[in-house]
């Protein structure tokens, strides 16, 4: 279960036509390469949590998405995601989270979550759990660079869109407020998947560390390797949005404090 804040639970009595509505839509539906399966349920949840977004008076902009904003948010779909899979009703929560229907602050971190559901799932072999673990991490690493890649030509599409307002004439206050809003909404999301990315290494990390205590193997070597080389590429999303970006975008739970976090360690050490 995804525990709530008190604001939490006020918002979400808000938001209960919407949720409710989000909710026949079914479970997020998952297509390939780490991104949303096109279709009438996930484009309606989409919708869904444009209308939340602004009822909470967050950034919405009501312009269409340009072919790269699309590709933000469908490669985002695989860090706004739980990493394993889980219980229906929490993949549903995760997904009314990540279009926007629920709050992203209404979700606080909790590092054991990935292992609990790693070791929940039957297996003849602890190795399978490794293999698992190794391929979780390896995927997330892979598709890093992706993001970015895709995120630097949004940013630069932003800074195009900017620059060009004072320009157009034609344009009204809505006009402008609606392009503002985008570039919001924007620069929320790559600062969404840049938090996301550092709880899911913590996970990992979490994950590997009890995997060693519980069912010791030399495959542990190979997963520290790969999440060294997850962490190695995470910081190609930090000259995307500013530092305080996830706190400005509402995205730190409210107990949360902007805490510095020290650099992992090597979990398991070549001698």
């Amino acid at each position: 279960m995804v525990p709530f804040s008190r604001t939490g639970r006020r918002q979400a009595l808000r938001l209960a036509p919407f949720a409710t509505l989000a909710l026949l839509a079914g479970c997020a539906q998952e297509g390939d390469f780490g991104r949303p399966k096109a279709g009438a349920w996930n484009s309606l949840i989409e919708t869904t949590g444009t209308l939340a977004a602004r009822e909470r008076e967050e950034p919405a902009s009501a312009f269409p998405f340009t072919d790269e904003e699309r590709a933000l948010r469908d490669r985002a779909w695989r860090f706004l995601m739980p990493a394993a899979g889980h219980d229906a009703f929490t993949d549903i929560l995760a997904n009314l989270t990540r279009t926007r229907v629920l709050p992203a602050s209404w979700r606080t971190d909790d590092p054991a979550a990935y292992h609990d559901t790693l070791m929940a799932e039957s297996f003849r072999s602890p190795v399978s759990r490794y293999r698992r673990l190794s391929e979780d991490i390896g995927t997330d690493a892979r598709l890093i660079p992706q993001f970015a890649a895709v995120a630097m030509r949004v940013k630069e599409g932003d800074a195009l869109r900017l620059r060009s307002l004072p320009f157009a004439k034609s344009l009204d206050d809505g006009d402008v407020r609606q392009a503002a809003m985008r570039v919001a909404e924007n620069r929320c999301l790559i600062a969404w998947v840049r938090f996301e990315t550092g709880r899911r290494s913590r996970r990992y990390r979490y994950a590997l560390e009890h995997l060693l205590i519980e069912a010791p193997g030399p495959e542990g070597l190979a997963v520290g390797q790969t999440l060294a080389a997850l962490d190695g590429r995470r910081p190609l999303l930090d000259p995307l949005v500013p530092p305080e970006a996830e706190a400005r975008c509402g995205l730190l739970p409210e107990t949360d404090g902007v805490v510095p976090i020290p650099a992992p360690r090597p979990i398991v050490a070549k001698h």
